[in-house]
């Protein structure tokens, strides 16, 4: 689907790339501030941080904190980013888990560098503060209210996050959010709620192995859609497979995609979600990124243009403030009365101390400033992860620049077998998620995501370093 604020964006970012390469532009030059550009060119601000997001993952510039965008001193070529796969449009039956399973089990060890993990280092979440705030609730907490627990989950936690999203302007019902113990049984619960057995379930190419899981759990066969590494889900694609096949719903991460951390511009959120509730198809959301964006706003959520209530919008606290409090959500739109009712026929309510931790801490007002620490983390050590990966990986690496999260997809040479090279890093204490186990039909077998989210971890540029010294001999 043609698109003319995704135009703008992108005929700014060329100007200003063939400025950079022509010399006009200097390594070290401050690019134009956002303010300066929309006066004068009269463009809205969200147009323009999507250039300058662009140009940063084409690694031409730099964001510096507090300071604005600067032309990098481009040593060498940055690495190229990953090919967009192209998957083949027929469906799968899901069987990953035991795969999944050998393979992850050492991110358990403390003592493997964790580049396989799924969450950043525990040093970066106030724990300590979220351990008093779960004191004071409790103490303050009739004993009535702990037997007494709803479905729903805590009113004030809701309320807090219902204020919280329609400050970013995603409104929700009185019935939204269901509170959910993370938000895998949120993801879990929405799926059940708009599937059966052998239905067909849209994923993204690669999609998150979580995702597989669900679909492998529930008898359900999956077909991938094309999705660019940077830019995410192809909509044009998706609306030819939805013209040939019946769908029974599309599980996506629009925002920093596990594992590729691609952003779908907001463009194209919104005809993703035009386009869905044309053809009557659900939208499972999985927005546990979404805080932890690289630029200066909150990208908006593919809820946001939800108009008829066919997106089920899922998300927690576990990637960016209580890992281990298992609290998520889901605003399932239209179908929160069934998603509500399936929670209690599966766990009946999600553990109430935690939410009480959490809501109070939300009110103690310092969740914003922990999230500014927390993306200017892990931007910085994703620009340094970014400058290992050029220094020692094979020639014809190709790596994704994502504007947020903290995942890094590589496409290895086509000789490197990422699953021998997954053994062979085993063996030196390093874990790793090779690609095979992010995608149904185990393709990806050259491909790596590696977890960049652990700041202050003196092992990391070791590992790094010698991770890439093992790629090059496998």
């Amino acid at each position: 689907m043609k698109n003319t604020q995704i135009k703008r964006y992108q005929q700014l970012a060329e100007e200003l790339a063939e400025g950079i390469q022509a010399g006009v532009l200097r390594p070290g030059e401050r690019l134009p501030s956002v303010r300066q550009t929309c006066v004068q060119r009269g463009m809205s601000p969200s147009t323009v941080f999507q250039a300058y997001g662009q140009l940063e993952s084409r690694g031409l510039v730099e964001a510096r904190a507090r300071s604005g965008f600067y032309v990098r001193a481009g040593r060498r070529a940055p690495r190229a980013v990953p090919q967009a796969a192209q998957p083949r449009d027929e469906a799968t039956p899901v069987a990953v888990s035991e795969l999944v399973y050998a393979l992850l089990d050492s991110t358990r060890d403390t003592d493997v560098i964790p580049l396989g993990s799924a969450f950043p280092a525990s040093h970066l979440f106030p724990f300590d503060a979220l351990a008093r705030s779960g004191a004071r609730a409790m103490r303050r907490l009739p004993a009535t209210r702990i037997t007494g627990a709803l479905t729903a989950g805590d009113e004030g936690l809701r309320q807090a996050l219902r204020r919280r999203y329609a400050l970013h302007g995603v409104p929700m019902a009185e019935n939204e959010p269901i509170i959910t113990n993370g938000a895998m049984e949120a993801l879990n619960l929405c799926l059940q709620a708009v599937t059966k057995p052998g239905d067909l379930v849209v994923v993204e190419s690669p999609t998150f192995y979580a995702a597989l899981h669900a679909l492998e759990r529930l008898h359900l066969n999956a077909v991938e859609v094309a999705t660019d590494p940077r830019d995410g889900v192809d909509v044009d694609a998706l609306g030819e497979l939805l013209s040939r096949q019946k769908v029974a719903a599309c599980w996506f991460m629009p925002s920093f995609q596990n594992p590729l951390g691609a952003l779908m511009p907001p463009a194209r959120k919104q005809a993703l979600v035009e386009l869905l509730a044309h053809h009557r198809v659900p939208l499972i959301e999985d927005d546990v990124y979404g805080e932890l964006h690289a630029g200066a706003r909150r990208p908006p959520p593919a809820k946001a243009f939800d108009r008829d209530g066919w997106v089920l919008h899922c998300s927690s606290f576990s990637k960016c403030l209580a890992p281990g409090y298992r609290v998520g959500w889901a605003a399932a739109g239209r179908f929160a009365p069934t998603v509500e009712r399936l929670k209690m026929m599966s766990s009946l309510a999600t553990a109430l101390p935690p939410q009480l931790a959490v809501a109070e801490y939300l009110a103690q007002g310092g969740y914003d400033r922990h999230l500014r620490g927390l993306r200017e983390a892990l931007a910085a050590q994703q620009q340094r992860a970014l400058r290992l990966v050029e220094r020692h990986f094979p020639t014809g690496t190709r790596v994704t620049r994502p504007l947020g999260g903290y995942f890094l997809w590589l496409e290895l040479p086509p000789p490197v077998d990422a699953l021998a090279l997954h053994h062979r890093a085993r063996e030196h204490a390093i874990s790793t998620a090779p690609g095979v186990l992010f995608s149904a039909d185990r393709r990806f077998t050259h491909h790596l995501r590696l977890n960049v989210g652990h700041p202050g971890d003196a092992r990391f540029d070791g590992a790094l370093r010698r991770l890439g010294e093992l790629a090059q001999g496998v």
